[in-house]
């Protein structure tokens, strides 16, 4: 299929050079609003460039998870939950466009509008809204929602909350949130959270509330109409939605009219499933495996097509975290030696065929990753106030050890011993340890089922032995898993953190000092660093593009060079395979494969 992505790249560039922000919209009612300038679809925008507005209805998505759920509810902080299903069954009063770096358009909002400086933000709800049981979508439920996520929901809603000053009914179908923090993205944000029916938890506490029990009553297109727990999930279509012909956002989209999530006890019996028929839809993220074992049948005889697709998405952070509220990794030589013996060139080598590309950094393969050498113009400035309590290499410059390749990864393996000494710890009769004798070790905690992710590791394993260090591996199932990880109860653990063209709030939540210690949070290595701080401070109130780019380079610069995560692969391509019957538009949006693309733009034509 023919793509426009690379067509629409000196587009991207062009809202990125954009220096200074629009204030044309302020004390207007709008359609939409963009971080910086104006939305790029026009008021009277009939549909997403990137939905087709003739898609015919029907037909189903069948997926694969791995692990296990005990929840359908996926806005509280209780239980294991499908990932998918936040994205499945909320809506909210804006949606987000895939096709811009940080645009929002009406959804349950008919309108928006911001003080001049966007203390305030207002919205006015559609007439039209409904939950999917018939009731109206009113001010009462956006209220209640608001409070409720903010202080008893799953803590991904709590920060927004917090800078929350007031909150009131400013009209019949309108509500106003007014600001207490200098924060551009707050009047973004304040349209992105999940409206719930608020009568639903009459007399229920809404923290407490079962998973299977009380599945949330939205207004999205989809509703759970079966589950059996730990086996399946399904959703069906709402044939009486009430944005169809509504709402030039949702034209063209949620097409098919049953999506299932399929679980299994590994990624094996997953592709397994795949291969038979059982699931129709697969993303492969192993480029050796990709080459190699998509071969069956159902693909010789087409009936399973294969497609690579680009974006232009930071690749975020996926390898192994350090938890530096553990001892054995508070001290950054530590880390970095943990850095030097991955042999990340051999492991590829062996996985991938040395196929795959290495993430860099927090943010490559985007405009807002560091660049090679030292800190120069803005990022410098940003940085040099925090010179004495940052690492010296995050001004110089830093990059990931490279290995030669081989087995044995003898310079890497000398340097790891080295920093090891410089950190007080010693080969002693074949074991890592220190002045008093005490071996150096940790533990390494992993979801089972992760069959890569435990072969890497064992690989990493046999290379820490030339250390002398002999780490503990734990295979937990998911539910321990979660437990531990929102515990904290882990030294190093496999971790992915997606990021996108417009970061904002939610860096706090990823890496912010704030909340490195409270339970079930996202900062997994535990980062508290005044610099990190002021760095998502200035790309939350920057006035230009140019400055909220420096501030997230030198942020990139400060993650990338504590060495707090052991990167592996990124994936600047998506890899995806899937019954023939099932079909997405030619034009690809910037973001590419990502919530709000698979299953919202696809549909399913039978063969006549």
């Amino acid at each position: 299929m023919r793509s426009e992505f690379f067509v629409r790249r000196s587009r991207i560039g062009a809202i990125f050079a954009a220096t200074l922000v629009a204030t044309t919209a302020a004390g207007e009612p709008r359609h939409g609003i963009a971080m910086y300038g104006d939305p790029d679809l026009p008021p009277d925008f009939e549909h997403l460039p990137y939905a087709n507005p003739d898609a015919p209805r029907g037909g189903e998505l069948v997926t694969a998870n791995v692990g296990n759920f005990d929840s359908l509810n996926p806005f509280v902080r209780k239980g294991s939950v499908p990932w998918q299903l936040r994205f499945l069954i909320g809506e909210s009063l804006m949606a987000r466009s895939l096709d811009e770096p940080f645009s929002l358009y009406g959804l349950l909002a008919e309108s928006v509008e911001t003080g001049p400086n966007r203390e305030w933000v207002e919205f006015t709800l559609r007439p039209e809204a409904e939950f999917s049981d018939g009731s109206p979508v009113t001010v009462e439920d956006v209220m209640w929602s608001y409070e409720t996520l903010g202080t008893k929901g799953h803590g991904r809603y709590a920060g927004f909350w917090s800078k929350v000053a007031t909150m009131e009914q400013s009209g019949p179908r309108s509500v106003r949130f007014t600001f207490d923090t200098a924060d551009r993205e707050l009047a973004l944000l304040a349209g992105m959270r999940p409206i719930l029916k608020k009568a639903q938890y009459d007399g229920v506490d809404f923290a407490e509330t079962d998973g299977f029990d009380h599945i949330p009553v939205t207004s999205s297109p989809y509703v759970v109409s079966d589950f059996e727990q730990g086996r399946f999930v399904e959703f069906t279509r709402n044939p009486d939605y009430w944005g169809d012909g509504v709402v030039p956002f949702r034209t063209g989209t949620h097409n098919l009219e049953t999506l299932r999530i399929e679980y299994f006890g590994d990624a094996t019996a997953a592709f397994e499933a795949f291969k038979v028929g059982t699931v129709n839809f697969n993303r492969e993220f192993n480029v050796a495996k990709w080459n190699s074992q998509y071969d069956f049948t159902a693909v010789k005889t087409g009936e399973v097509v294969r497609a690579e697709l680009p974006h232009e998405r930071p690749s975020g952070m996926t390898g192994f975290v350090m938890n530096t509220r553990s001892p054995q990794f508070s001290d950054i030589r530590v880390r970095d030696a943990m850095l030097h013996a991955f042999n990340f060139e051999f492991i590829n080598e062996a996985l991938t065929g040395g196929a795959q590309p290495r993430i860099t950094s927090y943010f490559s393969n985007s405009p807002l990753a560091m660049r090679e050498g030292p800190a120069t113009g803005r990022v410098r400035d940003f940085l040099q106030p925090f010179a004495d309590q940052i690492p010296e290499d995050a001004l110089s410059g830093y990059a990931l050890p490279v290995s030669d390749g081989t087995e044995r990864n003898r310079a890497g393996i000398t340097a790891a011993l080295d920093l090891m000494k410089q950190a007080g710890w010693t080969v002693q009769d074949g074991v890592m340890a220190d002045a008093q004798g005490d071996p150096f070790t940790f533990e390494i905690v992993l979801q089972s089922g992760s069959d890569e992710t435990q072969t890497i590791i064992d690989i990493y394993v046999q290379s820490l032995a030339r250390l002398g260090i002999t780490p503990t591996v734990t295979v937990v199932d998911s539910a321990q898993y979660r437990e531990r990880i929102d515990a904290y109860d882990f030294d190093m653990t496999y971790f992915r953190r997606g990021l996108s063209l417009s970061p904002g709030n939610e860096q706090y939540l990823y890496w912010g000092s704030d909340r490195a210690d409270e339970p079930g949070g996202r900062n997994l290595m535990g980062v508290e660093s005044e610099a990190v701080d002021a760095m998502i401070d200035r790309l939350l109130t920057s006035q230009s593009q140019q400055d909220f780019r420096a501030a997230t380079r030198a942020l990139d610069r400060l993650l990338t060079a504590g060495r707090y995560a052991i990167p592996i692969y990124q994936w600047n391509v998506t890899r995806i395979a899937h019954d023939r019957r099932l079909h997405y538009p030619e034009t690809m949006p910037i973001f590419g494969d990502w919530p709000g693309w698979l299953p919202d733009v696809w549909w399913w034509e039978a063969e006549g």
